[in-house]
Protein backbone atom coordinates (compact mmCIF):
# COMPACT_ATOMS: atom_id res chain seq x y z
CA UNK A 1 0.00 0.00 0.00
CA UNK A 2 1.12 2.85 -0.70
CA UNK A 3 2.00 5.29 2.25
CA UNK A 4 0.63 8.97 2.02
CA UNK A 5 1.28 12.11 4.27
CA UNK A 6 -1.06 13.10 6.69
CA UNK A 7 -2.46 16.51 6.98
CA UNK A 8 -1.29 18.12 9.84
CA UNK A 9 1.19 20.75 9.51
CA UNK A 10 4.11 18.83 11.17
CA UNK A 11 3.61 16.15 8.66
CA UNK A 12 3.48 18.48 5.71
CA UNK A 13 6.81 19.94 6.61
CA UNK A 14 8.23 16.78 6.94
CA UNK A 15 6.69 15.23 3.02
CA UNK A 16 8.01 18.43 1.65
CA UNK A 17 11.43 18.63 2.99
CA UNK A 18 11.78 14.75 2.12
CA UNK A 19 10.02 15.80 -1.66
CA UNK A 20 12.57 18.78 -2.24
CA UNK A 21 15.59 16.53 -0.67
CA UNK A 22 14.49 13.46 -3.35
CA UNK A 23 14.39 16.34 -5.97
CA UNK A 24 17.13 17.72 -5.54
CA UNK A 25 19.30 14.16 -5.37
CA UNK A 26 17.61 12.49 -8.42
CA UNK A 27 19.68 13.89 -11.41
CA UNK A 28 16.87 13.36 -13.83
CA UNK A 29 13.59 12.31 -13.89
CA UNK A 30 11.55 9.92 -16.69
CA UNK A 31 8.36 9.02 -17.72
CA UNK A 32 9.34 5.83 -18.68
CA UNK A 33 5.51 4.88 -19.64
CA UNK A 34 5.07 4.81 -23.28
CA UNK A 35 3.53 8.50 -24.23
CA UNK A 36 2.07 8.17 -27.92
CA UNK A 37 1.35 5.21 -30.29
CA UNK A 38 1.57 2.15 -27.26
CA UNK A 39 1.65 -0.41 -30.09
CA UNK A 40 4.80 1.21 -32.19
CA UNK A 41 7.37 -1.84 -31.23
CA UNK A 42 10.73 0.28 -30.43
CA UNK A 43 10.41 2.79 -27.34
CA UNK A 44 12.57 6.17 -28.28
CA UNK A 45 13.96 8.83 -25.78
CA UNK A 46 13.56 12.64 -25.72
CA UNK A 47 15.29 14.46 -23.50
CA UNK A 48 14.06 17.87 -22.94
CA UNK A 49 16.59 20.63 -21.51
CA UNK A 50 15.50 21.96 -18.07
CA UNK A 51 14.97 25.77 -18.69
CA UNK A 52 12.29 26.20 -16.12
CA UNK A 53 10.49 23.80 -13.45
CA UNK A 54 10.82 20.13 -14.33
CA UNK A 55 7.26 19.52 -12.96
CA UNK A 56 5.90 22.19 -15.35
CA UNK A 57 8.14 20.58 -18.25
CA UNK A 58 6.57 17.42 -17.91
CA UNK A 59 2.90 19.14 -17.59
CA UNK A 60 3.72 20.85 -21.44
CA UNK A 61 5.65 17.68 -22.78
CA UNK A 62 3.77 14.59 -21.87
CA UNK A 63 0.64 15.75 -23.86
CA UNK A 64 2.71 16.85 -26.56
CA UNK A 65 4.36 13.50 -27.35
CA UNK A 66 1.75 11.90 -26.64
CA UNK A 67 -0.33 14.02 -29.78
CA UNK A 68 2.74 13.84 -32.03
CA UNK A 69 3.24 9.61 -30.82
CA UNK A 70 0.06 9.12 -32.55
CA UNK A 71 0.64 11.30 -35.54
CA UNK A 72 3.80 9.53 -35.89
CA UNK A 73 3.22 5.66 -35.11
CA UNK A 74 5.73 6.32 -32.74
CA UNK A 75 6.50 5.65 -28.82
CA UNK A 76 8.35 8.20 -26.90
CA UNK A 77 10.38 8.11 -22.75
CA UNK A 78 10.16 11.52 -21.74
CA UNK A 79 13.31 11.85 -19.63
CA UNK A 80 14.34 15.99 -17.95
CA UNK A 81 17.48 16.17 -16.43
CA UNK A 82 17.64 18.03 -13.11
CA UNK A 83 20.20 20.62 -14.36
CA UNK A 84 21.43 21.88 -17.32
CA UNK A 85 24.75 20.61 -17.11
CA UNK A 86 23.80 17.06 -16.54
CA UNK A 87 21.69 17.06 -19.56
CA UNK A 88 24.49 18.00 -21.51
CA UNK A 89 26.08 15.57 -20.29
CA UNK A 90 23.69 13.01 -21.66
CA UNK A 91 23.26 14.63 -24.71
CA UNK A 92 27.02 14.63 -25.44
CA UNK A 93 27.36 10.92 -24.93
CA UNK A 94 24.65 10.36 -26.91
CA UNK A 95 21.73 9.01 -25.01
CA UNK A 96 19.36 10.89 -26.41
CA UNK A 97 17.59 9.60 -29.66
CA UNK A 98 15.69 13.16 -29.69
CA UNK A 99 16.62 16.00 -27.86
CA UNK A 100 14.99 19.64 -27.62
CA UNK A 101 18.11 21.61 -26.98
CA UNK A 102 19.38 25.16 -27.11
CA UNK A 103 21.06 26.73 -30.40
CA UNK A 104 24.90 25.95 -29.08
CA UNK A 105 23.50 22.50 -27.63
CA UNK A 106 22.29 21.61 -31.59
CA UNK A 107 25.90 22.99 -32.45
CA UNK A 108 27.56 20.85 -29.79
CA UNK A 109 25.33 17.61 -30.38
CA UNK A 110 26.27 17.61 -34.34
CA UNK A 111 30.15 18.21 -33.28
CA UNK A 112 29.91 15.04 -31.03
CA UNK A 113 27.08 12.55 -32.63
CA UNK A 114 25.98 14.68 -35.83
CA UNK A 115 22.47 14.84 -34.40
CA UNK A 116 19.82 16.66 -36.97
CA UNK A 117 18.26 19.63 -36.27
CA UNK A 118 13.97 18.44 -37.35
CA UNK A 119 12.21 21.01 -36.47
CA UNK A 120 12.08 24.27 -34.60
CA UNK A 121 9.48 27.59 -34.03
CA UNK A 122 9.15 29.93 -36.86
CA UNK A 123 7.20 32.24 -35.26
CA UNK A 124 9.91 33.71 -32.37
CA UNK A 125 13.42 34.45 -33.06
CA UNK A 126 15.41 33.58 -30.17
CA UNK A 127 17.35 36.69 -28.53
CA UNK A 128 19.18 36.99 -24.83
CA UNK A 129 18.01 39.44 -22.26
CA UNK A 130 19.57 41.32 -19.35
CA UNK A 131 17.30 42.15 -16.64
CA UNK A 132 17.58 44.17 -13.80
CA UNK A 133 15.05 45.29 -11.08
CA UNK A 134 12.29 47.58 -12.15
CA UNK A 135 13.30 49.92 -9.63
CA UNK A 136 17.27 49.29 -9.83
CA UNK A 137 19.36 52.40 -10.26
CA UNK A 138 21.49 50.51 -13.31
CA UNK A 139 20.40 52.24 -16.41
CA UNK A 140 23.71 51.16 -18.94
CA UNK A 141 26.00 48.47 -19.53
CA UNK A 142 28.66 49.93 -17.99
CA UNK A 143 26.59 49.91 -14.45
CA UNK A 144 27.14 46.08 -14.57
CA UNK A 145 31.03 46.58 -13.90
CA UNK A 146 32.40 44.83 -11.05
CA UNK A 147 29.15 43.24 -10.47
CA UNK A 148 27.28 39.91 -9.67
CA UNK A 149 25.16 38.61 -12.73
CA UNK A 150 22.92 35.39 -12.22
CA UNK A 151 22.76 33.02 -15.68
CA UNK A 152 21.11 29.34 -15.70
CA UNK A 153 23.97 27.68 -16.72
CA UNK A 154 27.42 28.20 -18.58
CA UNK A 155 26.78 26.65 -21.70
CA UNK A 156 23.44 28.51 -21.63
CA UNK A 157 23.33 29.90 -25.39
CA UNK A 158 21.25 33.41 -25.38
CA UNK A 159 21.06 33.49 -21.82
CA UNK A 160 24.67 32.85 -20.97
CA UNK A 161 27.23 32.47 -23.81
CA UNK A 162 25.82 35.55 -26.04
CA UNK A 163 25.85 37.97 -22.81
CA UNK A 164 28.93 36.63 -21.10
CA UNK A 165 30.94 37.18 -24.54
CA UNK A 166 29.58 40.32 -24.99
CA UNK A 167 30.15 41.83 -21.89
CA UNK A 168 33.79 40.67 -22.50
CA UNK A 169 33.89 42.13 -25.29
CA UNK A 170 32.96 45.52 -24.16
CA UNK A 171 35.76 45.29 -21.02
CA UNK A 172 33.04 44.73 -18.50
CA UNK A 173 34.12 42.73 -15.17
CA UNK A 174 31.78 40.52 -13.54
CA UNK A 175 31.30 37.28 -11.51
CA UNK A 176 29.15 35.19 -12.42
CA UNK A 177 26.45 32.90 -10.69
CA UNK A 178 25.21 30.18 -12.39
CA UNK A 179 21.62 29.16 -10.84
CA UNK A 180 20.27 26.67 -12.75
CA UNK A 181 17.34 27.54 -14.63
CA UNK A 182 15.83 30.50 -16.18
CA UNK A 183 13.14 30.78 -13.19
CA UNK A 184 15.88 31.18 -10.89
CA UNK A 185 17.95 33.98 -12.76
CA UNK A 186 13.98 36.18 -12.41
CA UNK A 187 13.59 35.36 -8.96
CA UNK A 188 17.26 35.93 -8.10
CA UNK A 189 17.20 39.36 -9.56
CA UNK A 190 13.45 40.04 -8.37
CA UNK A 191 14.03 39.06 -4.80
CA UNK A 192 17.72 41.14 -4.65
CA UNK A 193 19.95 38.58 -4.43
CA UNK A 194 21.87 39.15 -7.04
CA UNK A 195 21.63 42.82 -9.68
CA UNK A 196 21.02 41.62 -13.08
CA UNK A 197 20.81 38.07 -14.74
CA UNK A 198 20.62 36.62 -18.51
CA UNK A 199 17.92 35.02 -19.66
CA UNK A 200 15.87 34.32 -23.14
CA UNK A 201 12.27 36.68 -24.33
CA UNK A 202 10.98 32.87 -24.82
CA UNK A 203 11.08 32.57 -20.87
CA UNK A 204 10.87 36.15 -19.76
CA UNK A 205 7.99 36.94 -20.99
CA UNK A 206 6.23 33.74 -19.86
CA UNK A 207 6.73 34.37 -16.38
CA UNK A 208 4.11 35.46 -14.59
CA UNK A 209 3.13 39.68 -14.51
CA UNK A 210 3.95 39.19 -10.81
CA UNK A 211 7.21 38.50 -11.72
CA UNK A 212 7.61 40.53 -15.00
CA UNK A 213 6.47 43.39 -13.54
CA UNK A 214 9.42 43.80 -11.35
CA UNK A 215 12.16 43.42 -14.03
CA UNK A 216 13.04 45.67 -16.40
CA UNK A 217 15.23 44.52 -19.77
CA UNK A 218 18.73 46.57 -19.93
CA UNK A 219 19.96 44.87 -22.90
CA UNK A 220 18.67 42.38 -25.74
CA UNK A 221 21.31 40.40 -27.89
CA UNK A 222 21.07 40.15 -31.68
CA UNK A 223 18.48 37.46 -33.02
CA UNK A 224 18.86 33.60 -33.97
CA UNK A 225 16.92 30.58 -34.51
CA UNK A 226 15.51 29.30 -31.36
CA UNK A 227 15.70 25.67 -30.13
CA UNK A 228 15.65 23.27 -32.45
CA UNK A 229 14.00 19.40 -31.62
CA UNK A 230 17.09 17.59 -33.02
CA UNK A 231 17.52 13.25 -33.38
CA UNK A 232 20.26 11.18 -32.97
CA UNK A 233 21.36 9.51 -36.42
CA UNK A 234 20.78 6.02 -35.21
CA UNK A 235 17.38 6.57 -35.17
CA UNK A 236 15.87 5.55 -38.90
CA UNK A 237 15.65 8.22 -41.41
CA UNK A 238 11.83 7.26 -41.89
CA UNK A 239 11.33 7.87 -38.07
CA UNK A 240 12.55 10.76 -38.47
CA UNK A 241 10.60 12.04 -41.11
CA UNK A 242 7.41 10.80 -39.63
CA UNK A 243 8.35 12.55 -36.32
CA UNK A 244 9.22 15.86 -38.42
CA UNK A 245 5.86 15.49 -40.92
CA UNK A 246 4.30 14.91 -37.38
CA UNK A 247 5.34 17.85 -35.93
CA UNK A 248 4.46 20.33 -39.18
CA UNK A 249 1.06 18.51 -39.57
CA UNK A 250 0.43 19.72 -35.40
CA UNK A 251 0.28 23.33 -35.90
CA UNK A 252 -2.35 22.97 -38.65
CA UNK A 253 -4.89 21.82 -35.74
CA UNK A 254 -6.75 24.39 -33.34
CA UNK A 255 -6.79 22.14 -30.68
CA UNK A 256 -3.30 21.86 -30.63
CA UNK A 257 -2.43 25.57 -30.29
CA UNK A 258 -1.95 26.19 -26.76
CA UNK A 259 0.08 22.43 -26.33
CA UNK A 260 2.29 23.71 -29.22
CA UNK A 261 3.20 27.32 -27.67
CA UNK A 262 3.55 25.86 -24.16
CA UNK A 263 6.95 23.72 -25.57
CA UNK A 264 8.25 27.46 -26.86
CA UNK A 265 6.93 25.97 -30.78
CA UNK A 266 4.00 27.62 -31.60
CA UNK A 267 4.81 27.74 -35.15
CA UNK A 268 6.75 24.17 -36.19
CA UNK A 269 8.66 24.76 -38.92
CA UNK A 270 11.71 22.22 -41.01
CA UNK A 271 15.11 23.46 -40.48
CA UNK A 272 18.23 22.40 -41.41
CA UNK A 273 21.67 22.35 -39.53
CA UNK A 274 24.31 24.28 -42.03
CA UNK A 275 21.42 26.66 -42.79
CA UNK A 276 19.98 27.36 -39.52
CA UNK A 277 22.45 26.49 -36.87
CA UNK A 278 25.74 26.12 -38.14
CA UNK A 279 26.32 30.26 -38.42
CA UNK A 280 26.35 30.19 -34.42
CA UNK A 281 29.68 27.48 -34.77
CA UNK A 282 31.45 30.71 -36.49
CA UNK A 283 30.26 32.93 -33.25
CA UNK A 284 33.72 30.94 -31.70
CA UNK A 285 31.87 30.69 -28.23
CA UNK A 286 34.20 28.06 -27.39
CA UNK A 287 36.26 30.06 -24.82
CA UNK A 288 33.60 30.83 -22.72
CA UNK A 289 31.69 27.29 -22.72
CA UNK A 290 32.27 25.09 -19.55
CA UNK A 291 32.56 21.71 -20.59
CA UNK A 292 29.80 19.58 -18.54
CA UNK A 293 32.23 17.74 -16.54
CA UNK A 294 33.43 20.85 -14.80
CA UNK A 295 30.17 22.00 -13.94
Amino acid sequence: MRQQCNLNSDMKKICFNFFVVLVLWTPFLTHSECIGDIVAKKSYSVYVVPQTAISQLYSYWVPLLESLGKRSNQCFELIVPATIPIFEKQLLNGKADFAFVNPYHAVMAFKAHQYVPLIADGKNKLDGLIVVRADSKINELKDLNHSKIAFPAPNAFAASLLIRSFLMQKGIKFEPIYVKSHKNVYWSVMTGDVPAGGGVNNTFFREPDEIKNQLRILYKTPMFMPHPFIANPRVPPSVQQAVQNAFLSMKNDPALTEILNNVQIPDPIAVDYRKDYMPIDKLILEKFAVSSENQ
